[in-house]
């Protein structure tokens, strides 16, 4: 199957806008769990300080809006193929982004080349929606939306029923309850699985962004369109604030009044990644709607360095972690230490080394301005070239 598009491409810069924003602030994350000494959990409210809660807080908004608009771009690939080539190209390059989550990836995240610790992270995720959502695209528009919201507004259901031994089952926590990097599968001595990012509840934010894809035909209105995302977006932020106030429903760590008033803004806000509660998404997307809805006309020179980096997500992703693993490397055994020095039980450096916050941000503003050339460099090449594999990079 040939993926060149059977008509033109048709983009809107609001979402290449949008994506290369996250895609920066991702790379924060990222730096901080390389060069951040001593590791402090920055959700921890026993540890944690304002910058190092904001630090971690603002890469929430990542994963759900990288899913949320691979859904979007899904629908918009849809509409340049017939639905059997629609629905084999996203099984095929669903099933292409779990290789490269479990083993490209994998290998720049912790440098070892023996795969002693799977992880399934946001690219399984999108690997794993992605091959869903192939099987649904079959199905009316109205049962996919209507898959998507029970699946984005009724999985929370799951912390207020007992679900007994079920819900230690492997295929449980990998499908519906994986509670991050603390969610441990032991397969032998030397190998684990981490199940970071439960499938099924990232798939529920995919299916809807599908359906909002409609808003992004070539016939939409525009006017309406930003009114339309514009509303939504307001409405799952009044969610937000109403369920977590109430602590009603939608995440399983409820808020309280700490003994500063930081502390309790930051309760407030910490809400649940691992697997993504509906206020996590409600508080998340909902942004992401908003600033859709206010971007679209807005055209400046920094939204043409952030369209850059959007209309190139994977090749940025997989050269950022290579780039941050070989700069990890060079400050590591630059400092003196040694490879034979990293906590076997954990797989981190000694807590010595590493930087302040300061330092995370400076390591960061530098990798991302690095990898600016090479990602206007194949930006470029992409507008110029139609060879199948650019469908999948």
């Amino acid at each position: 199957m040939t993926a060149q598009p059977l008509t033109a491409k048709h983009r809107i810069e609001s979402i290449d806008i949008l994506r290369g924003l996250i895609m920066l602030i991702m790379a924060i994350d990222h730096t901080r769990d390389f060069f951040h000494a001593g590791h402090p959990e920055p959700t921890d409210l026993a540890v944690t300080t304002p910058l190092l809660f904001f630090t971690r807080w603002i890469t929430h908004f990542c994963a759900p809006i990288f899913v949320f608009l691979s859904g979007v771009s899904a629908y918009l690939a849809g509409t340049r193929r017939t639905k059997s080539q629609f629905s084999a190209f996203l099984i095929k390059r669903g099933l292409w982004l779990l290789a490269i989550e479990f083993l490209v990836v994998r290998l720049a995240q912790t440098g070892d080349p023996f795969f002693h610790t799977i992880i399934f992270q946001v690219i399984w995720a999108i690997g794993g929606s992605m091959v869903l959502l192939g099987l649904l695209v079959w199905a009316p528009l109205t049962v996919i939306c209507i898959i998507g919201a029970l699946i984005f507004f009724g999985h929370d259901i799951l912390y207020l029923v007992n679900v007994g031994a079920v819900g230690n089952t492997f295929l449980w926590k990998l499908l519906l309850s994986g509670r991050g990097f603390g969610d441990v599968w032991v397969i032998d001595s030397d190998h684990i699985m981490i199940m970071a990012y439960a499938l099924l509840p990232w798939t529920g934010v995919m299916l809807l962004g599908y359906v909002f894809g409609t808003l992004y035909k070539k016939d939409a209105d525009a006017a309406k369109r930003r009114k339309t995302l514009l509303n939504w977006g307001l409405g799952l932020l009044a969610l937000f604030v109403v369920l977590r106030y109430f602590n009603f429903y939608g995440d399983p760590a409820p808020w309280s009044s700490q003994k500063t008033a930081s502390l309790s803004i930051i309760s407030f806000f910490n809400v649940s990644k691992y697997p993504p509660s509906l206020l996590y998404l409600c508080m998340t997307l909902g942004a992401a709607l908003i600033a859709l809805s206010q971007t679209e006309t807005v055209k400046n020179k920094l939204t043409d360095i952030l369209v850059i980096y959007g209309n190139v997500p994977m090749f940025y992703y997989l050269c950022h972690w290579y780039l941050l693993l070989i700069t990890f490397i060079s400050l590591y055994l630059g400092s003196g230490y040694h490879l034979n020095q990293f906590d076997p039980k954990t797989g981190q450096p000694p807590a010595s080394f590493g930087y302040g916050l300061g330092g995370v941000y400076l390591v960061w503003l530098i990798a991302i301005i690095i990898l600016y050339f090479p990602c206007r460099w194949y930006s470029k090449y992409k507008r110029a070239h139609t060879q199948w594999w650019l469908s999948y990079l």
